[in-house]
């Protein structure tokens, strides 16, 4: 079954308190649903019009799972805490296998 991808690319931080509370709430959701953090932050290398910003890469057993998790009432409450705190491009995909 082809597994599902939480992509999250952002744009600006212009609050990192909301960032931090958004992040210590979506971590809830991302493990009920058994999603893995493989990316968060670090290093990037940004060609064409990609942003050189903050990454963040889950993984799920599943692209249902995946889109389960983001419609997840915990997943919700998370992202309450996080209007104004960011601007972020967000997408669910699914791997080729």
């Amino acid at each position: 079954m082809p597994k599902g991808y939480w992509v999250s690319v952002y744009r600006t931080v212009s609050d990192p308190e909301k960032l931090a509370a958004y992040n210590k709430l979506a971590r809830s959701a991302v493990q009920a649903w058994g999603g893995r953090t493989l990316v968060r932050g670090g290093r990037v290398a940004a060609y064409d019009a990609g942003i050189a910003e903050r990454t963040v890469l889950v993984e799920f057993d599943s692209f249902e799972q995946a889109v389960a998790a983001r419609e997840s009432a915990t997943y919700q409450e998370a992202l309450a805490a996080l209007p104004g705190g960011v601007e972020r491009d967000f997408r669910i995909v699914e791997s080729t296998d």
